[in-house]
């Protein structure tokens, strides 16, 4: 009789293990489908911005430093390996993109650019998507950080050495309000 519980409470043990250890594999598969979902979205944004600074060098060439160090912090961010240089990476490119719109005020025929407005509109559309990205992804990473803490996930996470993810937060430059007219 005493076997028998013990072999009962062992397959219970084996079992949770199991079941855990398959929760973790589907949320970390989750977690890097939401961080590419994420990178798509900003890797169309860096491709939209070299048609954007374009159209802007023709109305502000004299604007030079400017425009340069959008591209600069455009390439940085899209050279970014791993979420913690992603993030820090894209909040200089979300600040670069912030003079660019301000540039943009100085120029009222830029403004009225039919092509300057549509980059400008896909941009923003863009800017959406990855802030839906940004929350899908953070939703995942709450759960994966909540069950590696939570009984009896937090033992079989530290068996399979796994740690909290990051946060994808926007930096306090970015809580900033804009005020960007076109």
């Amino acid at each position: 009789m005493f076997f028998y519980v013990i072999g009962a409470l062992a397959i219970i043990a084996i079992l949770l293990y199991i079941v855990n250890y398959n929760g973790f594999i589907s949320l970390r598969n989750k977690l890097d489908e939401a961080y590419a979902t994420m990178d798509v979205y900003l890797k169309k944004r860096y491709d939209l911005i070299p048609n954007l600074v374009e159209t802007v060098k023709g109305y502000a060439a004299h604007e030079k430093d400017t425009l340069e160090n959008v591209i600069k912090a455009r390439n940085m961010a899209l050279a970014s390996q791993g979420p913690e240089q992603k993030q820090a990476n894209e909040t200089a490119f979300a600040g670069s993109l912030k003079s660019l719109f301000a540039l943009s005020e100085n120029y009222p025929e830029l403004k009225a650019d039919a092509g300057f407005r549509q980059l400008s509109d896909q941009l923003m559309n863009l800017e959406n998507e990855i802030s839906q990205a940004r929350k899908y992804y953070n939703a995942v990473v709450k759960t994966f950080n909540s069950q590696i803490a939570m009984f009896p996930g937090n033992i079989v996470a530290n068996m399979m050495n796994l740690t909290p993810y990051e946060y994808f937060m926007a930096e306090s430059s970015e809580r900033e309000n804009v005020q960007v007219k076109f």
